[in-house]
């Protein structure tokens, strides 16, 4: 039996492994893959990072050179011919799923990369997606793509999808000690699925179907897009009544079962948290169910920046300043602490909207020297050394991602009119503005 062969391939680890797309879940798979044994073809469209794994570097900061150099050449073999996807036992696509310009599932990515390796899928193999999406993506997009091949899934190949769950810059967790989950098409694949994943994951969790494991990974994002939802809107009352959220919040965690303690921001940001739910609202739809709960709390989320601009335009205008024309410089751009992913980051919307208010910005990131190409929004900005100079040059500075690497007393010291999205500085001062 073919899976029976896979699982024996898999189990004494010769095994072809392939990962495609090598940004921030694909590339510490790929070397989680090879630290434990297994040749690994890494594929990615974009040849700048090809060439800086080629050269033994690291584009992700949380990511150490050492890692790749430890298995490149050995392990390790990035590329961009999707021909050698040939060579594979398996196949885990690790494509962005963004949203598009109506708010919409974009699955052009995972859609264009199964197109473009279809004429390389051979009998035998496994096949699974980690990208986030909507329940039915698995069996409705890639099974039936996959059986124009004239290949049986469950028979001939196995397809499974097991969602990523990659923390950046958390050091509590890593790609092996984060349970991962699993769910197969049939029983086969989701055996093959276990056997792929359990050589590297301590805990692998199979659940009855791709669909359950689809809607598990959106569960657990509007989970907490909801959450913040509710503390971000808490966090608006409490403004108005002259109550720091942040104190109610530390206090509230003192209960020790029934209360999860959330933090409100800027907004949310990263490749999840912003998206993932309207995935789900929009697959709903087909249903006939308007997701009232979920969109409400993206509309919140979603509503941050404006709330923080407005902050800091009353702010300036208390000191007799117009936000056109003002210099302001954002702390952080980065969409969470102590890491250097932009994606979605409600800095950077904070930073255009600023813009297009008339303000001249600047942004001060230790994790991100220079602003990034996106697709959708565009600064010709390096980082800004924090000096007493350039600090005292602001009229107004805004704290919108509290990296540890921050100078905070510092930065309250010299700045002249201090913006607080996070909560950070938990005295009153004359130049502090809680946001």
């Amino acid at each position: 039996m073919r899976d029976m062969q896979l699982i024996e391939r898999l189990r004494s680890k010769r095994a072809v492994i392939g990962i495609v797309g090598l940004g921030y879940v694909g590339l510490p798979l790929a070397l989680r893959f090879c630290e434990v044994g297994y040749k690994v073809i890494g594929l990615d469209i974009d040849p700048t990072k090809i060439d800086i794994l080629a050269r033994g570097e690291s584009y992700i900061e949380h990511i150490e050179p050492q890692r790749i150099t430890n298995v490149i050449g050995r392990y390790f073999e990035p590329t961009s011919e999707f021909a050698q996807a040939s060579r594979v036992d398996a196949l885990i696509l690790c494509v962005p799923t963004p949203l598009n310009k109506y708010r919409e599932p974009d699955l052009s990515f995972v859609i264009g990369t199964i197109e473009g390796l279809l004429p390389f899928l051979h009998p035998g193999m496994i096949v699974s997606l980690e990208s986030t999406t909507y329940p039915g993506t698995t069996d409705e997009e890639l099974k039936p793509r996959i059986e124009q091949q004239g290949l049986v899934v469950g028979q001939d190949i196995y397809l499974v999808f097991s969602p990523e769950r990659e923390d950046p810059g958390n050091k509590n967790f890593s790609t092996q000690t984060i349970p991962k989950i699993c769910g197969g098409h049939t029983a086969r694949c989701l055996e093959a699925g276990l056997e792929l994943y359990g050589a590297i994951i301590d805990k692998v969790v199979p659940v009855s179907s791709t669909r359950v494991a689809e809607l598990t990974k959106l569960l657990e994002n509007i989970h907490r897009s909801v959450n913040i939802g509710l503390v971000n809107e808490m966090k608006i009352l409490a403004d108005k009544m002259g109550i720091d959220i942040h104190e109610v919040i530390r206090a509230a965690a003192t209960k020790p079962f029934g209360f999860v303690p959330y933090q409100p921001g800027p907004g949310i940001g990263g490749h999840c948290i912003p998206i993932d739910p309207f995935y789900l609202t929009w697959k709903a739809r087909e249903y006939g169910m308007h997701t009232r709960f979920i969109e409400l709390a993206g509309e919140i989320n979603s509503s941050m920046p404006d709330y923080v601009v407005g902050k800091i335009v009353t702010a300036l205008n208390q000191r007799r300043k117009a936000i056109n024309g003002s210099k302001v410089l954002v702390l952080g751009i980065a969409y969470k602490k102590n890491v250097d992913d932009v994606r979605e980051s409600p800095s950077v919307f904070l930073m255009e909207k600023m813009r297009y208010l008339g303000a001249v910005v600047a942004y001060s990131d230790p994790h991100v020297p220079v602003f990034p190409r996106m697709r959708e929004h565009h600064f010709d900005l390096t980082s800004t050394v924090l000096t007493e100079e350039s600090v005292k040059s602001f009229d107004c500075i805004v704290l919108a991602t509290d990296h540890d690497k921050f100078d905070y007393e510092f930065i309250k010291a010299k700045s002249r009119l201090l913006v607080d999205c996070r909560g950070k500085f938990l005295e009153p001062a004359e130049n502090i503005i809680k946001a």
